[in-house]
């Protein structure tokens, strides 16, 4: 291949980040067949909470407890996307995207949720008018079964994830809703975003929705790892659902969505700390990945510190597991940072969850993993992105989609609209982290098939409520008027100008 459009700033020191911010933006090129879009999630975006039969969800019931966990904010009314979906597409196709992936909420599919419970037309209709209008203006339809708002019907029957039987069998019901009445549109599926959140954050600390802790009748020492091998299981039973009774007929795809953030050894001179790093990834990742697309055993990390906490696969899940690991067809990642790893010197806690690991955005030296956004935890670290994608790649050898990626600005929710709409700061993110894509594929033989920028439009950022501004469109909260930023030009124009370049590329 041509290396010398790659030899400008791509041997910066990973453990010099004070002056990460001066790297210039460099365009480098994509494959001409890369695919971008926006994304979103349907409690996020959707309102209309009890419109046309939708039931409520997990969320609606945790955004209305008091005292308030959500900023005293919720998503009864978010962005009304519900009933601004032509308007929606409309800017979308301003926007040149090739890809729109959003949730369906099961609520509105299956008002109470189970199996046994009755479908909601208007729902279906719904997604429905939604898929075709997206077909009509050539933007393809990529689905998320589950993206955290489970109905809190199931959750009042039996603990939603806490019953792996009792979930798999409702979720499997749903899922065969959405594949009949959409797959002969619908040709990517996710069924899963980022189950590492689902279970630390929904059923450990408690930050987010059922908000589930050891200090309000949960058991955070247990309850996430029953949570993620319900997850892990379902999923799979997913996958060769789809593969055996749909996917013949609708030739679609399947696989899954999982977060990480990129981790570094606070000391990288200090094997404990290396190894912590390590750890931490496989605690993160593997914990997942490695039974899904592998056929694998939990992570043997995992197995030493957890002990009997983490549950074992009975002989059926293995089976299963095995049977489905090869019908993955792409690995999802979501990912927006990078942080430093430090093992912690004393015994871990009776429900520590981390593997005996602090993290942080400063290493022992004091330098910083990058910039801050206008999220104290999220740094601009595109060094550490790249990382990413070489430690997946490597593990688990699936083509990568970026499938959420994106920051707010500094004092973007203090800004007036105006200023808001000149997000220089977003487009120097992407640009870098788009540039850490291209150095990826060209000089690291990654392959990474499309891009989906977190999120169209400002929205409900859960525990946050609306101040965290992640859109390429602003909103207003008032008049909820959707204004594109320049970082929604930025991406377009930037994208048409990296596939162009990407046309030019001889390999050796």
């Amino acid at each position: 291949m041509n290396v010398n459009m790659f030899q400008a700033g791509d041997n910066v020191a990973a453990t010099d980040h004070s002056d990460i911010d001066k790297l210039p933006v460099e365009e480098l090129p994509l494959p001409p067949d890369f695919v971008w879009g926006g994304t979103t999630a349907s409690y996020q975006v959707e309102g209309a909470v009890t419109q046309d039969g939708r039931g409520p969800s997990i969320w609606d019931t945790f955004t209305h407890l008091e005292p308030s966990r959500t900023n005293n904010e919720n998503g009864d009314i978010a962005c009304d996307h519900y009933n601004r979906v032509s308007e929606d597409v409309d800017l979308m196709t301003s926007f040149g995207v090739d890809v729109y992936r959003f949730s369906i909420s099961w609520s509105r599919i299956i008002p109470h949720g189970g199996r046994n419970d009755s479908v909601n037309d208007e729902g279906i209709a719904f997604y429905n008018r939604l898929i075709d209008s997206l077909l009509a203006k050539n933007i393809e339809p990529v689905v998320t079964l589950y993206h955290w708002d489970a109905p809190q019907g199931i959750y009042d029957k039996y603990g939603a994830f806490l019953n792996t039987a009792e979930f798999k069998a409702d979720f499997e019901r749903y899922a065969r809703v959405c594949f009949s009445h959409f797959g002969d549109r619908v040709k990517k599926w996710i069924t899963f975003n980022e189950p590492y959140i689902i279970s630390i954050f929904g059923h450990h600390t408690g930050v987010l929705a059922p908000g589930r802790n050891s200090s309000n009748g949960g058991d955070s020492r247990t309850e996430p790892w029953i949570v993620a091998h319900t997850l892990i299981v379902s999923h799979a039973s997913l996958v060769q659902i789809y593969a055996s009774e749909f996917q013949p007929s609708q030739n679609g795809t399947i696989s899954i969505v999982l977060n990480s953030h990129f981790y570094e050894p606070w000391d990288p001179d200090s094997p404990i700390h290396v190894d912590a790093a390590q750890r931490r990834q496989e605690f993160y990742i593997s914990w997942f990945a490695d039974p899904i697309f592998l056929a694998k055993d939990y992570p043997a990390c995992m197995r030493e510190f957890l002990g009997d906490r983490l549950p074992q696969f009975t002989d059926t899940e293995r089976t299963l597991l095995h049977q489905t690991a090869h019908l993955n067809t792409f690995y999802g990642m979501n990912h927006y940072s990078t942080k430093f790893a430090r093992a912690l010197p004393e015994p871990p806690a009776p429900d520590d969850c981390t593997g005996n690991i602090e993290e942080g955005p400063t290493n022992c030296r004091g330098e910083e993993a990058g910039p801050v956004s206008g999220m104290a935890w999220l740094r601009v670290a595109p060094y550490g992105f790249r990382k990413l994608l070489n430690w997946v790649w490597e593990r688990y050898q699936l083509p990568i989609i970026i499938t959420e990626n994106g920051c707010p600005c500094p004092g973007e929710s203090e800004m007036s609209k105006e200023e808001a709409l000149d997000d220089q700061f977003r487009m120097r993110y992407f640009g870098l982290y788009l540039d850490a894509i291209s150095r990826a594929v060209y000089e690291d033989g990654v392959q990474v098939t499309g891009y989906y920028a977190w999120s169209l439009m400002d929205n409900f950022e859960w525990s946050a409520g609306y101040g965290p501004r992640y859109g390429i469109a602003h909103v207003d909260r008032t008049t909820l008027e959707r204004t594109p930023k320049k970082s929604a030009w930025y991406l377009k124009k930037s994208f048409d100008e990296r596939r162009s370049k990407g046309k030019s590329i001889s390999w050796n």
